[in-house]
């Protein structure tokens, strides 16, 4: 028995394809919506999903409150831009007739502007999101992370891909890079961790040779090369925004 966690706000464009490929796989589905002002709600319901609105309290704290809703001991964790593909489908379905770990991850795999990328730190981007419940939980702020607890260190990685269709735009990965460099840039600022020029001037730099030129982001052709330069620039934003909080609180 399997239940299906999503956390969700505002995401018409994306819930349908997720919950439509969870059929056959959750018995239950339980969608955390933070007041969302669009048809996600209205969508989940038609899918039999269970609703429950929740004031976002970050990333970690949402995905822990929407385990403990859930009625089955095994949690398949989804963002609403994620779709289960038929090999990882199907592998969910054969590992869950006879578990041999406490958690697995997934193969990410993500559409940037109409392209898969296969290539660079992209993918495979593993993430763990099928788990004993009450083995682990939710840690961290901007990328959170579900991690087992002490003595229950037994992970697993399952076959096929988790697409993540994240960035249908350049638009859109502009939108998400202002949005997560300022809450870096603030978790930096707590943690006293400031950017030295060094790394602000040469870090980009050197982000993208390894995602581009190392790591074969260029197998990815054009869309790999834009998806990387925009990486790279996140990076370089998200420096200076930590440069510059640590600048401004001085004065």
């Amino acid at each position: 028995m399997l239940s299906a966690v999503i956390i969700t706000y505002n995401e018409e464009a994306n819930i349908g394809k997720c919950l439509q490929a969870l059929a056959g796989i959750a018995t239950e589905i339980v969608v955390i919506d933070s007041a969302s002002t669009d048809r996600t709600c209205a969508i989940a319901a038609s899918y039999g999903a269970r609703v429950v609105q929740h004031d976002f309290e970050g990333f970690a704290a949402q995905k822990n409150y929407g385990a403990g809703l859930a009625s089955h001991p095994w949690v398949l964790s989804l963002d609403a831009d994620e779709v289960l593909s038929e090999e990882l489908k199907a592998a969910i379905i054969a590992i869950m007739a006879k578990p041999t770990h406490n958690a697995y991850y997934l193969r990410r795999c993500t559409n940037f502007c109409g392209s898969y990328i296969k290539h660079g730190s992209w993918y495979p981007d593993k993430q763990c999101r099928l788990w004993l419940k009450d083995k682990g939980s939710w840690q961290g702020t901007i990328h959170e992370r579900w991690r087992l607890h002490d003595g229950s260190k037994s992970y697993g990685t399952l076959s096929g891909d988790l697409l993540h269709y994240s960035f249908s735009s350049i638009s859109d990965y502009m939108r998400m890079t202002e949005r997560y460099t300022s809450l870096s840039a603030e978790e930096a600022y707590a943690k006293g961790k400031n950017v030295s020029l060094l790394k602000l001037v040469l870090g980009p730099k050197i982000k993208f040779f390894q995602d581009y030129i190392l790591r074969l982001g260029f197998l990815d052709g054009y869309a790999g090369y834009v998806a990387y330069k925009l990486a790279a620039n996140m990076a370089f934003v998200k420096y200076s925004k930590i440069r510059a909080k640590f600048k401004n609180n001085k004065k």
